[in-house]
């Protein structure tokens, strides 16, 4: 957890120190991928900086084995999660409301929202967003 908060505080330092930036629940701005994945953007441009977001997964979403081009941090708000590197057991160990996760840049994993419900996460990471497919 200390490591997420460092990094939030980092992204933090180019914000005027005057100001407070609030995103009520009701304010945030969904967009949703083909896939049925939806980003609601805190900070950052998520496609070529380091950037904070809300992600939305719909209930017993997987996806494909892939990897990430930067490190991946998320606090767990709703539903249940599974991160599992490929090839590993998919069960995983189940992370719900309050968990944290780090997923390291470039190792090859599968996301899983093992629950009924939407799974909700804030997720940081420390370099631009990528999906990149990766074959076992």
């Amino acid at each position: 957890m200390k490591t997420l908060i460092s990094c939030a505080l980092v992204i933090a330092t180019g914000a005027a120190a005057d100001t407070i930036t609030t995103v009520p629940v009701d304010a945030l701005d969904w967009v949703e991928t083909p896939e049925g994945v939806a980003f609601a953007d805190l900070h950052g441009a998520r496609f070529s900086e380091p950037y904070m977001s809300m992600v939305r997964l719909p209930g017993g979403t997987v996806s494909p084995p892939h990897i990430k081009s930067a490190n991946m941090y998320g606090v767990m708000i709703s539903g249940t999660m599974t991160h599992v590197p490929a090839g590993a057991d998919p069960a995983g160990e189940p992370l719900s409301k309050g968990a944290f996760y780090l997923v390291p840049a470039n190792l090859p994993h599968v996301s899983s929202c093992v629950s009924a419900e939407p799974c909700v996460t804030f997720l940081y990471q420390d370099g631009a967003f990528d999906f990149v497919p990766f074959a076992q």
